[in-house]
């Protein structure tokens, strides 16, 4: 419960994502880790900070970051112990600050112990723990995988293993064998790992890949006449997320949302639920799974994927959302994570940058539903985009680069200009706390796992804004509070207002113990918006204490005012 609510805390509390590689590096080795984690809950809780979604802190090869698990019961040596866990999550738990474990359901690592075993033989117990098969062999003798299938991240769905002498198929990398979800002793393997973690004292689950954990059991080929490069080629030059680009469902159509994945999320539902409190969070927009017996929440990603913010879109997103709202499900809002563009980056037009930044936070912190923060929004981290190919750490701008200069023959400088863009680097460079040596994330004389945005020097950074009242973290945490400190915010219902202003989004929260306006403007200049009598309770970047009963309320451009709205035929 948050300052007397009877809503569930996930309900009512603000989420933060924390990168453990990038959020703070604790023994000085340029890697972020629990240690630093730790160090840095003071700081999350004074920003107002609920409950944590950490991404993936298991032990992993790295081929993808963790996300390649390669053990689900144990801690990733670069950052700490399971006691060093055990001290972040009781610490956490002090300050009052729920986690969330990022769970990779659909694979693990090609160097878990179950896939070293069920790649030993095909008759061991572990056999088909994984999607194994023969495939075909040529007329000219060769092997043949069972179709065209292709991996998301670029190159063939399926890799010969010559241990076992079959192919297996990844959805993700070829590091990243996918799990048999159709084997109830996989499921029985997974259901412990939860249990696990949560008799350990975790809070929930942020489920990763969700979509992708059965394909279709007739395995026939994809129908397309492109190739995948063509079709992440085509994406750059319409400017639109992969999956909005003609020809993403006929090549994957067959690898994911298959039927199966509603029973997996009801059984998962069922063994979280034999714990009080917790939460299941999907990565996924389709409320398909969410419900009383699935997930509670999934995200707003349609929000991650705006380039730009107008008041017409945010009020069909919104209409969309909470008309197909199910019962038992909860709106999740976010405008970024570790695999977008930062939201800075992604809105900024070079002139208004830092006022679209602001109005972004108010959509985010405002809106029904779970905030769910990206760590360095709050003090306006930006992309940090490196052209030099040899500095690509991510799969896909690695993959993206060789292709486009292989298969499209395109100029190396312009295919690594175009795999920065793509690469998901750019977006985890280390927190910037400071404006010292690497940001303050690590000391000076180290090498960060990736490099700092430079402009921590300049006021991008956690301690230059802390004591800069006019400072975007300012800003994010004042709002944080005053969204604690009002119920209607935190669980008031929505209502459409139509301003007569169109670059105003504004909407009523109502709730029995107050009735708030919000009133956020997406334009350059200043617009007064009808509304009889009211309580002036939030203008500009900062709470204000306004008794006037004016009927107007005046918002400044790029900048948004909240108001409680009198009742005036109460006797």
């Amino acid at each position: 419960m948050v300052n007397g609510s009877t809503r569930p805390w996930w309900q009512t509390g603000v989420v933060y994502q924390i990168y453990p590689r990038s959020f703070a590096d604790g023994n000085g080795d340029g890697i972020g880790d629990l240690w630093g984690a730790t160090d840095q809950l003071d700081y999350l809780e004074w920003l107002g900070i609920d409950a944590i979604w950490l991404s993936p802190h298991f032990p992993s090869p790295q081929a993808d970051f963790g996300y390649d698990v390669a053990d689900y019961m144990d801690v990733e040596p670069e950052y700490g112990t399971l006691e060093d866990f055990q001290r972040f999550l009781n610490e956490a738990h002090d300050r009052g600050i729920r986690v969330l474990l990022d769970l990779v359901l659909n694979h693990t690592s090609n160097q878990h112990p179950w896939f070293v075993e069920s790649r030993s033989s095909a008759d061991n117990p572990r056999h088909d723990w994984y999607v194994w098969h023969p495939g075909t062999v040529a007329a000219d003798g060769s092997r043949v995988p069972p179709n065209n299938w292709l991996s998301a991240f670029g190159g063939p769905g399926w890799t010969w293993d010559e241990v076992r002498g079959e192919w297996y198929y990844h959805y993700f990398l070829a590091q990243q064998p996918d799990l048999n979800w159709r084997n109830p002793d996989v499921a029985a393997a997974m259901w412990d790992v939860v249990r696990f973690w949560l008799d350990r004292g975790v809070d929930g689950f942020r489920l990763d890949a969700i979509a992708t954990l059965f394909e279709t059991e007739e395995l026939g080929n994809h129908g397309a006449d492109f190739s995948l490069i063509e079709l992440w080629n085509s994406r750059y030059e319409r400017n639109a997320r992969l999956d909005a680009v003609p020809g993403w469902e006929t090549m994957f159509g067959g690898q994911l949302h298959q039927p199966g994945v509603h029973d997996v999320l009801r059984r998962l539902r069922c063994v979280v639920d034999e714990y009080d409190d917790r939460v299941l969070v999907g990565e996924s927009d389709r409320l398909e799974y969410c419900g009383t017996n699935q997930l509670q929440m999934v995200f707003n990603f349609p929000l991650t994927r705006m380039e730009q913010l107008t008041a017409e879109a945010i009020r069909d997103n919104q209409r969309a959302r909470l008309a197909e709202m199910p019962a038992g499900a909860w709106p999740c809002n976010t405008m970024g994570n570790h695999d977008t563009h930062r939201t800075r980056s992604r809105l900024a037009d070079g002139v208004n940058d830092e006022g679209l930044a602001r109005v972004a936070a108010a959509l985010t912190l405002l809106l029904p539903g779970t905030p769910s923060l990206y760590q360095g929004e709050e003090i306006g981290m930006e992309d940090y985009l490196t052209a030099d190919p040899a500095t690509l750490l991510d799969p896909i701008g690695r993959w993206f680069y060789h292709a486009a200069v292989e298969e499209l023959g395109m100029d190396p400088a312009a295919a690594a200009r175009r795999a920065a863009r793509f690469s998901r680097d750019r977006a985890r460079t280390p927190m910037q706390w400071s404006s010292g040596a690497n940001a303050g994330f690590s000391p000076g004389e180290v090498e960060t796992w990736l490099p700092v945005h430079p402009n921590h020097r300049s006021g991008v950074n956690v301690a230059d804004q802390r004591i800069d009242a006019s400072s975007i973290l300012a800003f994010y945490q004042r709002l944080i509070h005053f969204r604690r400190d009002h119920i209607a915010l935190r669980e008031g219902g929505y209502e459409e207002s139509q301003p007569s202003n169109d670059e105003v989004y504004a909407f009523v929260r109502p709730h029995p113990a107050e009735r708030l306006l919000v009133a956020i403007n997406l334009g350059p200049h200043p617009a007064a918006l009808a509304t009889g009598p009211h309580h002036t309770l939030w203008r500009g970047d900062a709470p204000v204490v306004a008794a006037d009963t004016e009927d107007e309320l005046v918002v400044a451009g790029f900048s948004l005012a909240i108001a409680e709205i009198i009742d005036t035929t109460a006797g």
